[in-house]
């Protein structure tokens, strides 16, 4: 199985293009290694990511994208199968791509702007609580919180005052932003989808 993250910048054309720099940066690093991203329509990607990174890859992609305030990202996870591979993303076809069409178009008639799909009801509807819930937190990361959780994820093994070293910042305003974005429950979340998504790769 393989994920597939359709996405779109929202107000991209009420704000300025420093967005784009950072969403290219972002789709770069986590499509590593095999690199397999489109930006398309001006404001619309797509990306090819490992399934049980899928959680942690769009939370890092949010974080990119809300430094940029007030631009914010909508994302439509699909995991499936491929069954035409091709060079280009948007010429390749199977259930990962269907299902992340349908979860990406799913989100305006759910008010939502982030969902998951799959071949499993029961997991999605889970998750798709679980996405719920971190929204809340994730939706209304400033511009502060934004920077600390893409500096957080990618220095994961770092502690909070290596990253205050690293941002130039105080080590009780790198914990604040943190505790702000409420990351560790983003994390825990991650932690559980990546058991439940590893669970249902084995079936």
């Amino acid at each position: 199985m393989i994920c597939i993250v359709t996405g779109d910048i929202v107000g991209s054309r009420k704000i300025k293009d420093s967005w784009l720099l950072s969403l290219k940066s972002a789709l770069k690093l986590v499509s590593e290694p095999n690199n397999k991203w489109e930006i398309y329509r001006g404001d619309s990607f797509q990306i090819q990511i490992e399934p049980e990174k899928a959680i942690i890859n769009v939370a890092y992609l949010k974080a990119c994208i809300r430094i940029n305030k007030p631009a914010d990202v909508r994302m439509g996870i699909g995991i499936g199968e491929v069954k035409t591979k091709r060079k280009k993303l948007s010429e390749s076809n199977g259930d990962a791509f269907t299902y992340s069409g349908l979860a990406f178009d799913s989100l305006k008639q759910s008010k939502v702007n982030l969902a998951i799909k799959t071949s499993f009801s029961e997991f999605d509807e889970e998750i798709n609580v679980m996405l719920k819930l971190a929204l809340i937190a994730m939706d209304s990361w400033g511009i502060v919180a934004a920077e600390m959780v893409k500096l957080a994820l990618e220095n994961e093994n770092a502690v909070q005052s290596e990253l205050a070293m690293i941002s130039g910042r105080t080590q009780s305003s790198v914990s604040e932003a943190l505790k702000r974005a409420h990351f560790s429950e983003i994390m825990e979340m991650d932690k559980l989808y990546r058991k439940k998504i590893n669970l249902l790769m084995a079936k």
